[in-house]
């Protein structure tokens, strides 16, 4: 999710200081993503602009981590995608439903277990096939917190072998004790919505949410699988649009069909 300045200015934290769930800074020449990789992240059907060499793999659409193996392993579908800003899925989902996920939190700082705890009774209260418990120590999602000064808010990835993407990665450079709790809560409910397998609601055209010029990369048809229904136009106020307009996004109706179709 990612924080459009302009209306920061404008509206301080309203709709226009839009988040970046994860946009890295520039880094060097020696870290520039190649174009045998640029193809290998485009043949999975992702946007390819502002593609981010982190040390997991490759950082894209803002806070979505796809590692090597996610490239080489390109999955196939008779899917294709409507050139929307629908609800999708990956064809990488959690497996073994239903099963119950559990999730710490590296931290006991005000407002990140508070806003944990909400994030998890958010999914909870829709009674999926997967449910989540929030613990101490090693768990199936580990969310960690790191400083960073950059637009960068945090980063999930996608299912693996059926589990889960393992870890959260939050910014404590954007979040502190004065950070609304609720905010928080909507920034990892859309990180743990990676982790399980939900792509952008405007992954069709990040400009709804972001800003910016339209981007549209029409059926790739193997990143991104529509989520039968969910609109056919502009999904407002989706917990899983790319930018955030720094508030409260709870569940819509349309993202609880989402959750339940798939889930």
């Amino acid at each position: 999710m990612k924080l459009n300045l302009t209306r920061l200015l404008a509206f301080a934290f309203a709709s226009t200081l839009l988040i970046s769930s994860c946009q890295k800074n520039q880094k060097a020449p020696a870290d520039e993503v190649s174009q045998e990789v640029i193809a290998q992240i485009q043949a999975q059907g992702f946007n390819t602009t502002g593609v981010k060499k982190v040390p997991e793999g490759y950082l894209v659409e803002g806070d979505i981590i796809l590692t090597q193996e996610d490239l080489i392993n390109t999955p196939t579908t008779n899917e294709l995608i409507v050139a929307n800003e629908e609800h999708y899925r990956t064809t990488k989902l959690v497996t073994g439903t239903p099963r119950t996920i559990t999730i710490s939190v590296n931290t006991s700082q005000v407002p990140f277990p508070a806003a944990l705890a909400d994030a998890v009774n958010r999914y909870n209260a829709e009674n999926l096939q997967l449910q989540f418990q929030v613990i101490s120590g090693n768990a199936d999602i580990d969310i960690v917190t790191y400083y960073q000064v950059s637009n960068t808010l945090g980063s999930g990835g996608f299912p693996k072998g059926g589990r889960p993407y393992g870890t959260i990665q939050l910014n404590t450079y954007w979040f502190n004790t004065s950070t609304n709790a609720s905010f928080l809560a909507t920034v990892i409910a859309h990180e743990i919505g990676h982790c399980i397998g939900f792509r952008h609601t405007d992954y069709m055209n990040r400009s709804y949410s972001c800003g910016g010029t339209a981007y549209n990369e029409g059926s790739a048809g193997v990143g991104a699988i529509h989520i039968p229904g969910t609109p056919t136009g502009p999904s407002a106020n989706s917990w899983m649009l790319a930018c955030s307009d720094g508030g409260n996004r709870p569940f819509t109706s349309s993202d609880k069909v989402a959750l339940s179709t798939v889930y």
